[in-house]
């Protein structure tokens, strides 16, 4: 059962995704929001994401209660989700959304480091069991945008609500890895900051921050902007989606010839100019036919960067690790990207925002990329990596 539980919590926890991301901003819009309000909402929020991911995940490893943390997180969300729809005014929409985040939060971080542990010998076989948040989501995704066409945005929270219930039926059956009691850590956070190796994977999380935030807020706005409507939009999820299945099957075939940072490097290069593309775009179709290279995008870049997380986490800091990662993507990273993005959007429209995050996604890049290099052409400092596993194993 190491696999079957977090194929069925990731199929449920995404499948309540599907039902809520995708929408949030178009219910922004049908509330009379402006462009300044939308944006803060999107870059606010991820903020309150990043400092929950790094206080439930840090105090789940100091005081070995991951299970009840999660569990925590996920009724306390499902609660926020269920009032959310009776909210009219800024202020009260602004706040409901913060806690939502804030519990939130750290739930796909736990995820990944419980799956990696019950994993044991097979973690490369880590992308398969994520498959079940493809599934999860690209079946819900086409039933969500039907269900918002027909029947109003409220279906898409309460939806969200009820799988995400579902998720906290099935989240006991997670087991974590636990360090003896008494027994010392890696460290903090700090530990991992003032190394210098993880600055630069936290960089390139970022841009995937970045890239993701600009996908899952505005990417429909955007293609309201091309003439869509809620059904086209619902299959354009879906057909992204598929296009994730090859990469997370096959993620350990790509881990094993790449690297976990190799993978992320060309993961990243190719969200890049899938944005770029984005822009070129004039017609529904053509972004649905970027969409079939979804895969390489964040799937591969979630696959590599869980990968790196888990290899180089000092000793009883596995949560911590994957929350700091999880951290700089959907904290920081999607913080910066949704309010630019929101900017962006009200000023030069989806083909003009997809172009500017396009440009500075592939200049991070390829910063971090000549960064790690001249780091990698430096004699290691005696202890410099101290804490870390198997760092070498995954470097290029």
């Amino acid at each position: 059962m190491r696999k079957t539980w977090p194929f069925t919590f990731y199929f449920l926890f995404f499948a309540g995704v599907a039902f809520l991301a995708p929408f949030i901003v178009l219910y922004y819009q049908s509330l009379g929001f402006t462009g300044t309000q939308i944006g803060l909402l999107a870059g606010l929020t991820p903020l309150i994401t990043l400092f929950g991911t790094l206080l439930w995940t840090g105090l789940a490893d100091a005081t070995r209660r991951h299970r009840l943390i999660m569990s925590l997180a996920l009724l306390v969300g499902v609660a926020a989700l269920s009032v959310f729809p009776f909210l009219k005014a800024f202020a009260p929409v602004m706040l409901i959304t913060i806690l939502l985040n804030m519990f939130f939060a750290p739930v796909s971080s736990f995820a990944d480091s419980a799956t990696m542990f019950m994993l044991a010998d097979e973690k490369e076989m880590y992308g398969r069991v994520r498959l079940g948040g493809t599934f999860g989501f690209g079946l819900a995704a086409p039933i969500a945008g039907r269900l918002v066409q027909n029947y109003g945005l409220k279906l898409a929270f309460w939806g969200g609500a009820t799988l995400m219930f579902l998720a906290f039926v099935v989240s006991p059956k997670l087991v974590y890895r636990q360090s003896k009691a008494g027994a010392s850590t890696g460290g903090s956070v700090l530990t991992l900051l003032t190394n210098r190796r993880w600055v630069f994977f936290l960089a390139v999380a970022f841009a995937g921050g970045l890239t993701l935030a600009v996908t899952n807020n505005y990417l429909f706005p955007y293609l309201k902007e091309l003439g869509a409507n809620e059904t086209t939009m619902g299959l354009a999820l879906a057909i992204g989606t598929i296009g994730e299945i090859p990469v997370l099957f096959f993620g350990n075939q790509l881990i094993q010839r790449l690297k976990p940072y190799g993978l992320l490097m060309l993961a990243m290069v190719v969200s890049g100019i899938r944005l770029l593309l984005f822009a070129a775009s004039s017609t529904p179709n053509l972004v649905m036919l970027l969409q079939l290279f979804a895969g390489l995008t964040f799937p591969a870049m979630w696959v590599a960067g869980v990968s790196y997380a888990d290899d180089n986490a000092p000793a009883g800091m596995g949560a911590t690790a994957q929350g700091l990662f999880g951290a700089m993507v959907f904290g920081f990273g999607m913080a910066m990207g949704g309010f630019l993005g929101g900017l962006l959007l009200a000023n030069l429209g989806g083909q003009g925002m997809y172009l500017v995050v396009g440009v500075i996604v592939l200049a991070i890049v390829a910063l971090s990329w000549i960064g790690e290099r001249l780091l990698a052409e430096r004699p290691a400092a005696p202890g410099g990596a101290a804490g870390t596993r198997r760092e070498s194993s995954s470097r290029n």
